[in-house]
């Protein structure tokens, strides 16, 4: 095996502490030394290895061409060794998972369901931030995240676990009500429910399609009410108020019970977007992360996706 010829570590670590900060004085705190030390190890790095990697400024640094190429593969780098000491430390499954969920898929599906993964590997401890927004690894911490889309995440990989279907439904105490439900067309004498966040969702959550797609006149598929978040729509579906578009996933344990049910029996659609477990390649060497998306794969019905990323 050839030898590697790598610059001091020590140096690395000074140009990227510094490139992550923007400046000498915040990398010398994160490192325990003096400015003036990070600048002499970013002085030799350079010298080293034959280029500029900073443009000093009067109120600060800036990355060269040639630091902006240079930083990410670093970065990338000490994260993955970062992570390779607390597998050593933690041993194994025993640790913290971090997982970035979406708020509406944590309350509807994914909670109810924990205890399973609980009883399946009681060494995992579980932290689950519900957020819609999408996850920044580095920043914020996150092992690994679950998102609901097309499966097409830069940089990222994205591995399916549920496909799904959408398909009208409402409570049960409005399919034989004063205005029975029997077909589309009586939707007009309803309240309907409906996702608003039409740029980023699944298109066959909003009414304009379905409408057109079977013909129907008459009913305004932009009336009603409209909600950002689905757990709330799904709340406001449980208690009567209107008629929504289900995704599997967020009404199918309200179905089993019958607090929910379908008032078009066999009108339901493939949904184009899918739930997938997603997170930067090195994450998924970790032992917790694997487990948690292998018990999501067989938990969920796997879509007929392949991985992307």
């Amino acid at each position: 095996m050839s030898r590697r010829r790598l610059p001091p570590l020590n140096a690395l670590r000074a140009f990227e502490a510094a490139a992550r900060h923007g400046g000498f004085t915040r990398a010398a705190e994160e490192l325990g030394v003096t400015p003036a030390a990070v600048s002499h190890q970013v002085k030799g790095l350079e010298d080293v290895l034959g280029l500029c990697l900073f443009r000093r400024l009067p109120r600060g640094l800036e990355l060269t061409e040639e630091g902006q190429a240079y930083l990410p593969d670093l970065s990338r780098g000490f994260d993955r060794l970062a992570r390779a000491g607390e597998r050593l430390r933690e041993g194994g499954l025993a640790g913290r998972l971090t997982v970035s969920v979406l708020s509406s898929f944590c309350a509807n599906w994914l909670a109810p369901r924990l205890p399973d993964f609980q009883a399946a590997c009681p060494e995992v401890h579980l932290r689950m931030f519900s957020e819609n927004r999408f996850a920044d690894f580095n920043r914020d911490g996150i092992d690994m995240a679950i998102r609901y889309g097309r499966g097409i995440y830069p940089g990222l990989r994205a591995i399916p676990f549920l496909a799904e279907e959408v398909f009208p439904v409402c409570a049960p105490s409005l399919l034989n009500g004063p205005l029975p439900l029997r077909g589309l067309a009586d939707l007009r004498h309803h309240t309907l429910l409906r996702s608003i966040d039409e740029t980023a969702g699944e298109p066959w959550l909003y009414w304009r399609l379905w409408l057109a797609a079977e013909g129907i006149e008459g009913v305004a598929p932009d009336g009603g009410i409209g909600f950002t978040d689905g757990s709330a729509l799904v709340q406001a579906c449980l208690a009567g108020v209107g008629v929504a578009l289900g995704r599997t996933a967020l009404v199918e344990d309200h179905l089993r019970t019958g607090r929910l049910v379908r008032p078009f029996a066999g009108l339901s659609r493939p949904a184009d977007f899918s739930y997938f477990a997603v997170a930067p390649a090195a994450n998924l060497e970790n032992p917790r992360v694997a487990c948690f998306i292998d018990w999501l794969r067989a938990t969920g019905v796997p879509a007929c996706l392949a991985d992307e990323g």
